[in-house]
């Protein structure tokens, strides 16, 4: 069964770096994630099967361009394997929750078969812009959208 993320859910992460997974999404989770750093200053949260995909993926990229070699080297070196506890949270590496300026209120959202992690302000500032630019947007993906 492939996950389904979706809806935007509002969570504290404490000061252990616990935060709590939204319960709709821990029905799909095993017993533990792969969190990495994401694009546009948040994490990306993987599940086991999914970071299988996403791993087979990276390695399949040219491995002589510079580029590559170093968004692969982001994507991999920042990835940490997060077990779920007993009350549904997972405690992510503090390097990660630093890089992405999280430092109490979050904001989870759920991205189809994967889903992140944001600071709240940085998610506001997200949803903004993404908010000014949704249908022009959804015009220039005419083509790929049925």
């Amino acid at each position: 069964m492939i996950a389904m993320f979706m809806g935007e859910f509002l969570h504290n992460i404490d000061a252990k770096g616990r935060i709590i997974i939204p319960a709709k999404y821990r029905d799909q989770l095993n017993m533990s994630v792969i969190v990495t750093r994401g694009l546009d200053g948040c994490l990306t949260v993987y599940t086991n099967e999914q970071w299988q995909i996403r791993y087979e993926e990276l390695l399949k990229l040219p491995q002589t361009k510079k580029e590559t070699r170093m968004y692969v080297a982001m994507v991999l070196a920042k990835a940490a394997e997060c077990e779920i506890d007993t009350q549904g949270r997972i405690n992510l590496p503090a390097r990660l929750i630093s890089e992405v300026g999280i430092e109490k209120e979050c904001v989870v959202t759920g991205l189809g078969n994967h889903f992140q992690i944001w600071a709240k302000n940085r998610w506001n500032e997200y949803m903004s812009l993404a908010e000014s630019s949704f249908e022009e947007n959804a015009e220039s993906m005419t083509g790929f959208l049925v």
